[in-house]
């Protein structure tokens, strides 16, 4: 039974247990995101944010309290420098974490746990820039029938004048002119002729 248990002990005794948590949030506050069991984000979720939030007023005190839960200068200084100016707009919810598969050797569930305003793949630029770029496609397809149509009236123009100039050329030319509407009206002549004669059949 689990009466008066308020929080996940992770089979560790106290000294233990604060001991991973303080070292793990300096991982965490170094690398921005880290890979852990389930259990242990979830833990260390609850140990991190609080002093996330107190790293926000950056006074000797505020440091002085956060150094005597996480025990290293240099997480101290990241804290309190990149990452404070990096979540001074956000009001909570510092952190993030990503179930993974089971991990192979104890079967135990993994998880990533990091800091949410240093995944670029979650920002909240990109729904923005879909929608534009929607918005574009959009106006493209409208303008290109109107494209086409232009194409098309250019198009128009250009032939006539292209069979002007032949007409030019072949005036010209004058024998050829006049044999070719000769032979089309001996090919039209025979054919009628062949008409008649299969009508007086």
């Amino acid at each position: 039974m689990r009466h008066g248990k308020k929080f996940n002990h992770l089979s560790r005794k106290a000294a233990h247990r604060k001991a991973m948590l303080a070292n793990m949030a300096c991982s965490l506050i170094e690398h921005k995101r880290i890979k852990t069991t389930l259990a242990k984000a979830k833990a260390l979720r609850v140990y991190v944010e609080p002093l996330i939030t107190k790293s926000k007023d950056d006074t000797t005190h505020s440091r002085r309290t956060v150094f005597s839960y996480l025990k290293q200068k240099e997480a101290i200084t990241e804290l309190f420098g990149d990452v404070a100016a990096k979540i001074a707009d956000r009001p909570g919810g510092y952190t993030r974490i990503l179930k993974l598969s089971n991990r192979l050797g104890d079967n135990a569930q993994m998880a990533f746990i990091e800091l949410v305003d240093y995944n670029e793949e979650y920002t909240t630029d990109k729904p923005k820039r879909k929608k534009a770029r929607r918005a574009k496609s959009k106006k493209v397809e409208a303008v290109a029938p109107a494209v086409e149509e232009a194409v098309v009236v250019e198009e128009a123009p250009k032939t006539e004048e292209v069979a002007e100039v032949k007409a030019e050329e072949v005036v010209a030319e004058t024998p050829v002119v006049e044999e070719a509407p000769a032979v089309e009206e001996t090919k039209e002549e025979a054919d009628n002729s062949e008409k008649k004669e299969e009508k007086g059949e």
